[in-house]
């Protein structure tokens, strides 16, 4: 099997991989591979042909290819090495990288560091538990994006979407442009898994009614969908007898929830967040095995790619740090390390974990709510007492929250164990 060495590899071609190939090049380590099993670089923007991309990064309003397009030029300018069509099948807890391709066969490639940026896949009908047969005339809500912005197919025309995460909506809105009736979406959920902007532009704006606490019990249809009922939830999840409702339809899409790409991170021995189903990052991005590190969806699932773009640059910078202090044989002195906690009302945090001794500025923490809440305040506990807070209007599970942990408190408490970000009693 052909092997070969390079400083650090980059496993995914999307967003995070090209943000996190840039910071790399740009900390001065020159030797930088992107392995992408795609035909193209862009990851999942390729296909997100909607706008509302880029605000933050380019203080402009983009579509997803765009976006990429950008990007890929600045890769293309620095003559960044990329694999296209490179399936990468192990990844060792010595960051040898398993790959394959047409050109190559199956080749290993030993780095110095590695960077996961495989980015997140759809919760398939399988894992939700609904009863009937399986007919054609159900899809994920990416699958039909894709199918529609790239294939130029129609999935159907009398839609029910099930799920109001953030790629149901804008299918919702995409669907109707097409000439397809949506009929409604029903979430599980007592609030929308979405962005409040997508529920506004891409369900009140087109009149698609909204159904939370809502789920599908009974799909109808051997051949293809022919219906679906739909059944109002109690505070367990379970339908309540009697709230049942047929809709006439012909097609499904299920928009119920994003997973992190993660088998590769799990085969390594990769410590997971059962939380986020993502790696546990210290504040480089640096996962529990030495050299590799995580960033963008693969990590956690983000709201918006500006914030996974600004991610990467992080993880692509720790993993540049990394491969220059193992040449330079440098070994931190100081190896104490701080637990980041999920206080009341947060779901998790990432990091997971800072090391004082690489904090350069202040540690940006995102995290998200467990419900929807109005007026709180969030606030930083050192060893379980408050430093500071800030109030918040509202929260919601949908929208990605974020604070800052300032270097000056990190070097005030020396001896803290524990951070914890949570709600204000």
């Amino acid at each position: 099997m052909y092997c070969r060495e390079t400083d650090v590899v980059i496993i995914g071609g999307g967003p995070a991989g090209l943000a996190a190939a840039l910071a790399v090049k740009a900390a001065g380590v020159e030797s930088v591979l992107i392995l992408e099993r795609d035909t193209q670089l862009g990851g999942i923007l390729n296909q997100c042909i909607h706008n509302g991309f880029g605000l933050h990064t380019f203080k402009e309003e983009l579509t997803g290819p765009e976006y990429a397009a950008r990007f890929i030029k600045r890769v293309l300018d620095e003559k960044i090495e990329y694999m296209l069509e490179t399936m990468v099948v192990d990844l060792k807890s010595d960051r040898t990288v398993v790959a394959m391709n047409r050109k190559e066969g199956l080749f290993s490639i030993k780095a110095g560091a590695v960077v996961l940026a495989m980015g997140c896949r759809e919760r398939p009908r399988g894992a939700l538990g609904i009863p009937g047969f399986r007919p054609a005339g159900i899809f994920t809500a990416g699958t039909a994006q894709r199918f529609v912005n790239v294939e130029g197919i129609m999935p159907g025309s009398e839609v029910v979407i099930l799920g109001s995460g953030d790629i149901g909506l804008i299918m919702a809105r995409r669907m109707t442009l097409e000439g397809a009736h949506v009929k409604l979406v029903a979430e599980l959920m007592p609030y929308s898994g979405g962005l409040k902007r997508n529920i506004a532009q891409c369900l009140n704006d087109y009149n698609i009614p909204l159904k939370l606490s809502h789920t599908v019990v009974d799909i109808k249809g051997k051949e293809r969908v022919e219906g679906v009922t739909i059944a109002e939830v109690d505070e367990r999840l379970k339908p309540i007898p009697g709230t049942e409702e047929f809709y006439p339809c012909d097609t499904l899409l299920l928009s119920c929830g994003l997973i992190p790409e993660n088998e590769l991170s799990g085969s390594a021995g990769v410590a997971l967040s059962p939380v986020t189903g993502g790696a546990v990052v210290d504040n480089t991005l640096e996962t529990s095995i030495p050299g590799v590190f995580a960033c963008g969806n693969v990590l956690h699932v983000h709201d918006l790619v500006d914030y996974v773009s600004e991610e990467a640059e992080n993880a692509g910078r720790g993993a540049a740090e990394y491969v220059k202090g193992q040449k330079a044989g440098i070994v931190p002195e100081d190896d104490t390390v701080m637990e980041m906690k999920a206080g009341k009302g947060v779901r998790y945090t990432v990091p997971a974990k800072i090391r004082p001794a690489t904090v350069k500025k202040d540690v940006l923490v995102r995290f998200r709510v467990d419900n929807n809440y109005k007026d709180v305040s969030i606030g930083v506990f050192y060893d379980g007492r408050l430093e500071r807070s800030v109030k918040k209007r509202t929260v919601a599970p949908g929208e990605m929250e974020e604070l800052r942990i300032r270097k000056e408190e990190l070097d005030k408490y020396p001896e803290v164990k524990e951070i914890t970000i949570g709600f204000v009693e």
